[in-house]
């Protein structure tokens, strides 16, 4: 079984603050810094810390992408399926308040150049019973589900952001969806009332797929037709929450591919999360899963 994370590669551009940046204020930040991040990025050195071999494809700019194919490389991810181009990386300007909570903007950058020769190109490599990560930073994601889906290769979905692109796919070709409260409202296209109200319409929308819903504060929860699995967190000082989401997916697939059950998968993932958000910055808060072992239950 190979892993492929087909995702976004970004530079992180983190700018500390008092508060978020209100319209027609000008704000100065208290300190400044670059990291590698993106959703694919994250994900992909996630899974590789956890002790899985993981492939990532994606693209990046010839011109400033050099540290983000190293941030991958350095920790044994296989960058042979990233393409340079002729244009700017994707990049990312992330405002950090005082209590370690986010808000993002994005630019796609070379995100948004892969096509779907590209995209043939890589899957002609993986087959059945393969893993293919997937969020929704990138260019043609249905292209990609659709192709990767008739190969019989197992999808995993993190969509997020969520906009048109999401609505494109047929969501049914999804073996697991890890998502949070508010992209689950989203998706669905109902008002959140309560998290057992969006747990249930879930699982009539998606009865034969694997669904991890993010609960913040409240853990995470494992739903598909068999059982229901809630997994607590970890509690921690919160410095950085930025990658604490992509941590929780790569350490959740990382369990899977790895065969663990799922309430171990889930709860190895809330560990590597509770580390995660106790440090500064994206990929490099990420820990290594022999850091995640010294966790207690």
């Amino acid at each position: 079984m190979k892993v492929l994370n087909f995702g976004s590669l970004n530079l992180d551009y983190v700018y500390d603050v008092d508060h978020f940046v209100r319209e027609g204020e000008t704000l100065s930040s208290t300190d400044m810094n670059v990291f590698c991040g993106g959703k694919g990025l994250n994900q992909s050195v996630a899974l590789a810390k956890a002790g899985v071999k993981v492939y990532h494809a994606g693209a990046v700019g010839s011109a400033d992408g050099e540290m983000l194919t190293d941030a991958l490389s350095s920790v044994g991810v296989d960058i042979s399926y990233i393409r340079r181009y002729d244009m700017p990386s994707g990049h990312a300007i992330i405002q950090k308040n005082k209590s370690g909570n986010n808000c993002i903007l994005l630019y796609g950058g070379a995100n948004q150049n892969i096509d779907k020769e590209f995209i043939k190109d890589v899957l002609k490599d993986f087959d059945k019973g393969d893993i293919l990560l997937l969020q929704n930073e990138i260019s043609n994601l249905s292209f990609i589900v659709d192709e990767a889906f008739a190969k019989g290769i197992r999808i995993v979905l993190n969509p997020s952001p969520i906009n048109e692109s999401i609505f494109e796919c047929d969501l049914k070709k999804i073996s697991y969806l890890i998502l949070n409260e508010i992209e689950a409202a989203d998706i669905l296209s109902v008002e959140y009332k309560s998290k057992d109200d969006l747990i249930e319409k879930l699982t009539k929308s998606f009865p034969d797929t694997g669904l991890v819903l993010t609960l913040g504060e409240e853990g995470s929860v494992y739903v598909d037709k068999d059982c229901k699995i809630y997994q607590g967190i970890y509690p921690t000082e919160v410095v950085d929450t930025t990658a604490a989401g992509d941590t929780f997916t790569g350490y959740f697939i990382a369990g899977v591919v790895e065969g663990m059950d799922i309430k171990s998968a889930l709860r190895q993932a809330s560990k590597a999360a509770s580390i995660t958000v106790s440090k500064k910055g994206a990929s490099p808060s990420i820990p290594f899963v022999k850091e995640v072992f010294t966790v207690d239950d």
